[in-house]
């Protein structure tokens, strides 16, 4: 069957949302995820290496995938919001692909900064099927206050991650209720350098990605 992908201007809260859609190659979806890219005044984008991985490895597992830039990036309009209008983005894009994919259960993922908005969205809301923190920034005080909730969680984080050490990630996992995960990948950063493979194939193996 041929792979459905579609690039997509949404509407989002301050105009305009780039966006890209991607069914899985070999099946009919089985899952919907909104993906969450990094700190856009960083360089992030949906097109970030990690979160590239992170989608191909969703959709190897039969979900359906929804990428798209924060406002102010690429071709979405509006400007940088400190993550407060980011999360409004993620908001409406989440509710695009819900809408279009409404008999599946979804999921939100992000990295780094897209990981923090990911807990914060998910959390909210409460009704995800599951929640994927990649490169979550564990190292500051503010981070301690996201993920407290009983969503099930996966946490996917490098052993070299500079934005949280072993001990600074461990600690903060250990700290959260309810149902939850956390993979480990032998990497030499925060972007997972010389283990994207790896990485990849860690997505795929969460005991969360199963859908019934």
């Amino acid at each position: 069957m041929a792979r459905r992908i579609e690039s997509l201007l949404l509407d989002g809260p301050a105009g305009k949302l780039e966006a890209l859609l991607e069914e899985p190659e070999d099946r009919e979806p089985r899952e919907a995820v909104l993906v969450c890219h990094p700190h856009p005044l960083h360089g992030g984008t949906m097109h970030n290496k990690v979160v590239y991985r992170i989608a191909r490895g969703l959709r190897r597992t039969g979900a359906v995938v929804l990428r798209f830039n924060y406002r102010g990036v690429n071709l979405s309009e509006g400007k940088h919001d400190f993550g407060n209008g980011e999360t409004e983005d993620a908001r409406a894009a989440l509710q695009v692909l819900r809408s279009r994919y409404a008999d599946l259960p979804y999921a939100i993922a992000g990295f780094s900064f897209g990981s923090r908005i990911a807990l914060q969205l998910g959390c909210e809301l409460g009704d995800a099927r599951r929640l994927i923190a990649v490169g979550f920034p564990a190292k500051y005080r503010a981070s301690s206050e996201l993920g407290q909730c009983l969503t099930p969680r996966t946490f996917i984080h490098s052993t070299q991650d500079q934005f949280g050490s072993v001990e600074e990630m461990q600690a903060y996992f250990d700290s959260l209720p309810g149902e939850k995960e956390l993979i480990w990948v032998e990497a030499n950063d925060h972007f997972f350098a010389g283990a994207l493979d790896k990485f990849e194939e860690a997505v795929m193996r969460s005991s969360l990605a199963r859908v019934p």
